[in-house]
This record gives structure tokens, C-alpha cells and sequence, in this order.
């Protein structure tokens, strides 16, 4: 790489996890793609296929949002969620992604052209552009059949996992593939392992583009596990998942947490789950290992719904940033 030459950093995952990474390195001399799952099936973006046949927007949304340079207003009309009426639940950039795609009749130009309007600093790149539906298979022989449940459904570290795949099976977007192998470092995770990391590398082609790739392989680990999914999960656990869905020993450099939250947070957040540990295995030998204090400093609250207000144990952007740009 050329020293004028700006790398390129591909973050593969979505939702909230993808968001906290685009918003940090879009303020670092790179340029950002970003790989979004699209087995996402609940709330707004689950409405939004059942009622118009739409692709789910709601992780491109996230994404968008992320790395937006555009006015600030027009960032909080694509976060905007409608409390009342027959809208209510919906996010208004849900709803402008999915007339985007029915009027375009491709989401990526929906996306590329919402991209202008937000005037993002990157490009968002939907993992494939078919209808998809994830499906997971548990050891005791009940089946989940799409995100939505398989999110909900808090019994799946009791009986394990068996399989795990999409229905109908699903090719790769040729442009994720044409950024994997211009990719100087590809970034995996943070987010929900079984609902928005791992269908990623079910879509036919991405795997292989991965393991081919010749860019510097990251894993950023979860603050927290998810109850009912991975409970007991340390850092290396999420490591050899997403390995056995590429290639053993892929992953080059793992990022984790090592400041503790408070007491008052972790209580806060028990039926969420619990900080995930590092602990030390023959598994880390030959990785790049960087363990830094990666908590957000300040707090933060959910939008007020129903009266409930929740703090979240999250990520700070600009520290997470850091330790990404600290490994180019």
C-alpha cells in the first residue's frame, strides 16, 4: 500500500455493532464499506417485507446513518420511529429505504441513492440482493424459523446449536465481493452472533472471499453475551464460531474489552447477559491479541417507550476506532 493511498477497511456484521464502528473510523483517513446482513425479520423491517415483498432495510439504515456527513436533520428523520398511529414502530428511514427500492426496484440503488442524500463517507453494501430467511436447527430437533424468533427464543445455549443456514439459499453481492478483495483489513463484529454476524457467511460466495483475502483479518468482541444464546461465552468462544464458518486460525487480531461495568449496569442488564471474558487458551497463540478499556464513558439511555428507560453497556466509537486504526 502506497503511502498516499488511503486503506480500505470492510466492516462485515450490522445493526447497532456495524453503526458503533462506521461512526468512529468514518473520522480516520479510510475508506469504509460496510457488509450488511439481510436476514434481519422483526419489528419495522419484518412489517416492511410481509406487507410490500422489500428486502429487510433496517441494518442498511444503520449503516447509512453511521456514516453520514450530511445534515444532522436529515440523520435524525432516518432514525426517526413513530410512536403512534398505524405507524408506530416504523422508522422513517425504513420506510424511504423500502419506497426507494420499489421505485428503483433494486435496494442497492435504494441504497446508493439514500447514500447521496446522507452524503455518507463509505459505501453500505447489502450482503446479497435475494429474499432470504434464517433458519436455525437446535439439538433437541425444534427448528427457529427466522431472526425475529431466533433472537427471541432464549433456550439455544441449553440445547446447543445444530444448524444453522438460510432458506433459499442465497449468492453474494457482487460489490461486497469486488470491496473484500480490494480490502487492506476486514473487520468482524461486534453484534449478535446468530442474528447478525454469522448469516453473513451463509450467503454463497463470502466465505471464500474472506478466506481468500489477503487483507488483515479483525474480530472486535461483544461488551456483553446474550442471554439464552451464549451464555459463558468467553472471548475466544465467539472467535471459533466465526472460524467455523470460514477457516480455523483466519483471525488475525482480536480486540476485547477489559474494563469491568459497574455493578449497577451489569444488574441493570442481567436479562441481557453478562461482560464476556478473556480468557487465556492455546487458541490465541500466533494472534495479535489487544485487550483496552473499550467502554463507553458516558451513559446512555433508550428512546422513551412505554415509559421504559433502559442504559445500555456499550462500545465507545472513537475508542473502538482507535484500537482499529492502532492494528493498521
Amino acid at each position: 500500500m502506497s503511502e498516499n493511498r488511503k486503506p480500505n477497511i470492510v466492516v462485515i456484521g450490522g445493526g447497532t455493532g456495524s453503526h458503533t464502528v462506521l461512526s468512529g473510523l468514518k473520522k480516520h483517513p479510510v475508506n469504509l464499506t460496510a457488509v450488511v446482513t439481510m436476514a434481519d425479520d422483526g419489528g419495522s423491517t419484518g412489517r416492511l417485507r410481509t406487507e410490500f415483498g422489500v428486502l429487510p432495510p433496517g441494518d442498511v439504515r444503520q449503516c447509512l446513518v453511521a456514516l453520514s456527513e450530511g445534515d444532522p436533520i436529515l440523520q435524525q428523520l432516518f432514525s426517526h420511529r413513530f410512536q403512534s398511529g398505524e405507524l408506530a414502530g416504523h422508522s422513517a428511514g425504513n420506510l424511504f429505504l423500502s419506497a426507494l427500492e420499489q421505485i428503483t426496484g433494486s435496494l442497492d440503488k435504494a441504497v446508493d441513492l439514500a447514500g447521496g442524500v446522507l452524503q455518507i463517507r463509505g459505501s453500505v453494501c447489502p450482503v446479497t440482493l435475494e429474499k432470504v430467511r434464517l433458519i436455525a436447527e437446535l439439538n433437541n430437533g425444534k427448528v427457529l424459523y427466522g431472526e425475529a424468533a431466533i433472537s427471541a427464543y432464549q433456550l439455544i445455549s441449553r440445547f446447543g446449536l445444530k444448524r444453522l443456514y438460510l432458506s433459499p439459499s442465497a449468492q453474494v453481492n457482487p460489490k461486497a465481493i469486488t470491496a473484500i478483495k480490494e480490502a487492506d483489513m476486514i473487520v468482524i463484529g461486534p453484534g449478535n452472533l446468530y442474528s447478525s454476524l454469522l448469516p453473513n457467511f451463509l450467503v454463497g460466495g463470502l466465505r471464500a472471499a474472506v478466506v481468500h483475502s489477503k487483507a488483515k483479518k479483525v474480530f472486535i468482541a461483544n461488551l456483553m453475551t446474550k442471554h439464552g444464546h451464549t451464555d459463558g461465552f468467553s472471548v475466544f468462544d465467539y472467535v471459533r464460531e466465526i472460524e467455523s464458518r470460514l477457516k480455523p486460525g483466519i483471525i488475525e487480531t482480536v480486540i476485547y474489552n477489559t474494563k469491568k461495568p459497574s455493578q449497577r449496569l451489569i444488574h441493570e442488564n442481567v436479562d441481557e447477559g453478562e461482560p464476556v471474558q478473556f480468557v487465556p487458551t492455546k487458541e490465541f497463540r500466533g494472534r495479535s491479541v489487544l485487550g483496552l478499556n473499550l467502554l463507553a464513558d458516558r451513559l446512555h439511555e433508550t428512546p422513551k417507550v412505554d415509559m421504559l428507560r433502559r442504559t445500555l453497556i456499550r462500545h465507545d466509537s472513537e475508542k473502538l476506532a482507535k484500537a482499529i486504526m492502532s492494528v493498521l
